[in-house]
């Protein structure tokens, strides 16, 4: 496999669900061993983060990238910081 055909692969974590697609590499200039890999997951339309993963959490690499970790998925994280998020009562009165 070259390096132009494994950026921007899909990456799914143990579970298969898809995380992200490759956007980097890092390699060790004396051995030329893959570091670590730069996965770009999308949260929606107009919000990406970055996740570094290091190339010992890797499983296989084929048609998939396929991680021997699991991602969390961002909608899990959105419902739990929904739990923790403060309520706020607001009570509008006529002005007369």
């Amino acid at each position: 496999m070259q390096i132009k055909e494994f950026l921007g692969s899909t990456v799914l974590d143990k579970n298969a669900y898809a995380v992200g697609k490759i956007s980097n590499v890092d390699f060790d200039t004396e051995t030329g061993k893959i570091e670590k890999i730069t996965l770009t997951l999308q949260n929606n339309i107009f919000s990406r983060d970055e996740l570094e993963i290091s190339f010992e959490d890797i499983a296989t690499i084929g048609a998939y990238v396929i991680l021997n970790k699991e991602i969390p998925k961002e909608a899990d994280e959105a419902e739990e910081a929904e739990e923790e998020a403060e309520t706020v009562e607001v009570t509008i009165e006529d002005a007369e």
